[in-house]
């Protein structure tokens, strides 16, 4: 089914309902007017339309391989990446002294959603570039900047990030990876890292990858940890690819989905690499890279999410089975009751989470702009909403996808198995959907509340002025935003940081429901009137959004009736 770029959604979103005007009042941002973030999005959507999505399923059936040392890349993607590369899309937001377009990361946000829907495998590598652009924009030394960031912004080396080993996949700080001071500047970094997304690729002149390694007197754990830029060819004295460095693909992973995208194992041996950012810091820097990463995964999930709601309502509106219980309804299975609440399902969770991304890229923005410590605890803490939320929504509405296709959902000749597959990783990778839950009740609440409660009174706020035209959405949208402020206080409560991790699921999804309530309330308002977007905000508000309070039940219920089952209960 051909993909259809969603503009005019996030035209709206834009608009109407993510605060973008004041990204474009800003003098960092004056250039970002309507007419030219319009015509990013539509010259976007048409290339993901036209180019990427006819790309989908060679990537499911043609992984790329590894042949004798050498990657070779799903059919059809080397010309994929050059319409992106030469298309400016690798580099939207990146700084213009290097080449980028200085465009706001709610722009950037908006068209990697785009790809990701059209072909979430080949998307994956100009994702990683992003977050690599990123960390040497913030960490690198002049020098380095100066030769890798215009290679970088052009497209014409890609980057990777190499944090994983067998040993240490969430606990980073267990790493043995080791980097040795060369005497000229340069360390000799070896050891082996897995699950390194597009760890190679047949068509750009080099790869460079981001190393978590340990120096000689590195510290136990992540205090002892540095970055270095090893790239897969050394540039020479004219900033081209040089002489191979001494690192290698071992082997690439026989995955459940993102075939297209080989996912590698990488020896170093004695690599040689830059040190970015100081030494014992290379944390620091990495995370520049992974927060990045991680509104981008966010956006991952919601792009599988559009590109499986599109296959599945294709699909309806073409299958006829049974008799219509509606009068003067299509005829096919979209007249039923149960299909139509999956599809008003997906459609109302995209909505959601697709509108809490682009808040938090609006954050971004913000915070780069002026530099506000608001607005950087406003971003901080919808990061790791967005990247759970977005990506259990892909997984979600691809899963109802294939209910929607029936037995021929579980048939891969229709496709909608495949949405599935490829973002159900996405929960997995940059930190797990349960890490980032961690994270928002732990480090996100060290302000005692501050970013939370700030968000729900602008939640109320506009519930309140809502009430005069819209009580029926207004009042639960209030009622669940105070219930949220209960659950944030009760968290806040817990000095066991155990008590609230074991709720902090829910808690987190609790308020990816309730800001989803909040954001279908403003397309209420601006629609002004009972045309689709207000129709839709009710059957949300009316239909999921009470989800909210059984989530937060189990939320505040602590830790001990987890451990109340002990390991032999579990066993038996």
């Amino acid at each position: 089914m051909p993909y259809r770029a969603p503009v005019e959604d996030y035209t709206f979103l834009f608009k109407h309902v993510v605060g973008f005007e004041q990204v474009m009042d800003t003098e960092r941002f004056a250039e970002a007017t309507p007419d030219v973030t319009g015509a990013i999005l539509s010259e976007a959507g048409r290339m993901c339309e036209e180019v990427l999505s006819p790309l989908q399923r060679n990537g499911d059936l043609h992984p790329a391989k590894l042949e004798n040392g050498v990657v070779r890349t799903s059919p059809g993607y080397a010309d994929g990446y050059k319409a992106i590369a030469e298309g400016g899309w690798v580099s939207i937001s990146a700084n213009p002294e290097y080449g980028g377009m200085g465009l706001p990361m709610t722009v950037t946000t908006a068209v990697n959603e785009m790809m990701a829907a059209a072909c979430l495998s080949l998307q994956l590598n100009p994702l990683m570039t992003q977050g690599q652009i990123e960390a040497l924009e913030h960490h690198a030394t002049d020098a380095i900047k100066d030769l890798y960031l215009p290679k970088l912004v052009s497209g014409e080396w890609s980057g990777t990030m190499n944090l994983t080993e067998a040993q240490a996949g969430s606990d980073v700080g267990a790493l043995r990876s080791k980097a040795e001071p060369n005497g000229d500047g340069t360390y000799a970094v070896s050891g082996q890292k897995i699950f390194i997304s597009w760890g190679d690729n047949d068509f750009t002149e080099n790869v460079c990858h981001l190393v978590l390694a340990r120096l000689p007197d590195g510290v136990p754990g992540t205090k002892g940890i540095s970055l270095f830029l090893v790239p897969k060819y050394i540039p020479d004295e004219n900033g081209k690819p040089g002489r191979a460095n001494s690192l290698s693909v071992v082997s690439l992973e026989h995955k459940l989905g993102l075939h297209g995208s080989p996912t590698a194992v990488i020896q170093f041996d004695g690599a040689t690499g830059w040190l970015i950012g100081q030494e014992h810091d290379g944390m620091r820097a990495m995370f520049t890279m992974m927060n990045n990463a991680r509104l981008g995964v966010g956006g991952q999930g919601i792009g599988a999410a559009e590109g499986a709601y599109q296959h599945a309502l294709a699909y309806a509106l073409e299958r006829k089975q049974g008799r219509s219980p509606v009068k003067d309804g299509t005829g096919t299975i979209a007249d039923h009751a149960d299909v139509r609440r999956m599809l008003a399902t997906m459609k109302a969770d995209v909505y959601a989470a697709r509108s809490i991304a682009l808040a938090c890229a609006v954050a971004i923005d913000m915070q780069t702009a002026t530099g506000e410590a608001e607005w950087a605890a406003r971003a901080a803490f919808l990061t790791p909403i967005t990247k759970a939320f977005g990506t259990d929504t892909g997984i979600d509405v691809s899963n109802m996808g294939i209910q929607v296709h029936g037995g021929m959902g579980y048939v891969e000749e229709t496709g909608a198995a495949q949405y599935n597959r490829d973002v159900r990783v996405t929960a997995i990778y940059e930190g797990t959907n349960g890490i980032q839950s961690m994270d928002l009740v732990a480090r996100k609440l060290m302000d005692g509340g501050d970013a939370a409660n700030a968000l729900l009174d602008e939640i109320e706020s506009q519930a309140e002025t809502a009430r005069a035209t819209h009580p029926d959405l207004a009042e639960p949208v209030w009622q669940a935003s105070e219930t949220l402020r209960e659950a944030v206080e009760w968290m806040l409560s817990q000095e066991d940081m155990n008590q609230r991790f074991a709720g902090s699921v829910p808690f987190l999804r609790a308020f990816a429901r309730v800001l989803g309530g909040h954001f279908h309330l403003s397309a209420a308002l601006a629609e002004q009137g009972d045309g689709p977007r207000t129709r839709l905000a009710r059957f949300y508000i009316t239909r999921l959004l009470p989800e909210h309070a059984a989530l937060l039940a189990h939320a505040t219920a602590g830790a001990g009736g987890l451990y109340a089952l002990d390991i032999e209960d579990l066993s038996v």
